[in-house]
């Protein structure tokens, strides 16, 4: 069970401070009485969104001032690139830019052992075959902490249904061995099959790992639940504090409630915002094609509104392989898995080109900011002006939801897509494929 939970229409700032507070003195009592490092977990900049940052600063501040403590932040990156000084300042405040460390997916992790391949056939159903190498982060497993506190959203995912929790380890700081294998294994299981899945194969496997090789961690996990107001505001609505799996579960079924929208019938349009100052790639801004796509009807068109789009991949070598092959359907690219080794070094890209495609079953439409119409249908999809999009499809006069529209258009309109999911009944509740979709 959670050390202790709230759940609110709103929980505002004043009171996620006593929270934190909170959380400081049960981690004190129960963990570490008089912690002297502290390392604190948190998400990158792509969950700014999340109010993560600001919860990280309020007990970076904690144990630093009242403790004496030598804290530590390590924004879990996993394969993302590295915050700017500038990022860390707008995500984490007043924390030093010196106490903040960029995770390296390659260089700066250690191999613990294996999730072993009978495991993971068993927990995919067959899915998947191979092993998944326990890989993480060499500082937090080398060096000696008093306390470890991941800070986190809890919404759906496409990995392991929904985020956070051990996300945290075996993404987050995760190196670039358990990343490949993972994100494979979940792509083999199907997108769609993981949503909103509370269990899914691949987090049945990162259970194993944490209890196999983390169990002797000083660890806990804060964990937030967030959801949109009557005024269209997104707030939190969720906080649980806790050690145990049960900690995330809880939020995992709250974020069901609040963040899954379930629809009657597919819809024909949707148009949604990837903020500019938080996705600045597909790798990242295709969540909303991951969110959407259970809601989308046959032929439908999804317009993805991404001003601050720059590039395909976060690295060099997973960008130049976005371009080579491009999102073009799960056949296509298995075909060339099967034949080229980059694919197969590179297996978490290989994952994201099957999880970013439509099958062909919809349109999918960028409006983006920095790259051209050419490299954009290049990868198979199609192109739109932003400031066109924009004119037409205005974010800031469109509430979340249906909108009628002046020429007569019909739209479904999200502004956060990262922050939910959306599906008809039939394809949420009807999927007959033995995972757990409870």
């Amino acid at each position: 069970m959670p050390w202790f939970s709230e759940q609110s229409s709103r929980i505002g700032p004043e009171r996620l401070e006593a929270l934190m507070r909170q959380t400081a003195e049960e981690a004190r009592r129960r963990i570490a009485a008089r912690p002297k490092r502290v390392l604190l977990l948190p998400p990158d900049i792509t969950r700014a969104h999340s109010g993560a940052g600001r919860l990280t600063e309020m007990l970076y501040r904690i144990f630093a001032e009242e403790d004496g403590a030598e804290v530590h932040v390590i924004p879990t990156l996993g394969q993302h690139v590295p915050h700017t000084p500038e990022e860390n300042a707008r995500m984490f405040g007043s924390i030093p830019e010196n106490r903040i460390h960029a995770h390296d997916w390659r260089g700066g992790c250690a191999a613990l052992g294996e999730v072993p391949a009978d495991f993971v056939k068993e927990a995919t159903r067959g899915a998947a075959d191979w092993a998944i190498p326990v890989v993480v982060n060499r500082m937090l497993m080398q060096e000696s902490w008093d306390l470890v506190i991941n800070i986190g959203h809890v919404v759906p995912h496409e990995v392991l249904g929904f985020a956070n929790h051990n996300k945290n380890y075996f993404i987050g700081l995760a190196g670039k061995e358990m990343i490949c294998a993972a994100h494979m294994a979940a792509a083999c299981c199907g997108i769609e099959n993981n949503l909103g899945t509370l269990t899914t194969p691949v987090r049945a496997c990162f259970n194993k790992a944490e209890g196999d090789f983390l169990g002797a961690l000083p660890d806990l996990y804060v964990q937030v639940v967030m959801a949109r107001n009557e005024q269209d505001e997104l707030v939190h609505t969720g906080v649980y504090v806790g050690d145990d799996p049960d900690t995330y579960l809880q939020a995992a079924r709250q974020s069901r409630r609040q963040n899954i929208t379930v629809l009657d019938e597919p819809i024909d349009k949707v148009v949604c915002v990837m903020q500019g100052d938080e996705f600045f790639s597909t790798w990242v801004a295709n969540k909303a094609v991951y969110r959407t796509r259970m809601a989308l009807a046959d032929q439908g068109e999804l317009v993805i509104i991404a001003p601050g789009l720059k590039r395909f991949g976060e690295q060099p070598e997973v960008d130049a392989l976005i371009r080579k092959y491009g999102y073009v359907g799960t056949p296509r690219v298995m075909e060339a898995y099967r034949r080229d080794p980059v694919l197969k070094d590179l297996a978490h890209g290989t994952a994201h080109l099957i999880h970013g495609s439509s099958e062909g079953r919809f349109r999918i439409t960028y409006a983006p900011g920095h790259v051209s119409r050419e490299e954009i249908e290049t990868v198979n999809f199609s192109y739109a002006d932003l400031d066109q999009t924009l004119a037409k499809y205005p974010p800031e006069r469109l509430k979340e939801g249906f909108n009628d529209l002046p020429d007569g258009e019909r739209i479904f309109f999200i502004p956060t897509p990262s922050a939910g999911l959306w599906a008809t009944r039939e394809k949420l509740y009807g999927r007959a494929t033995g995972f757990d979709a409870s």
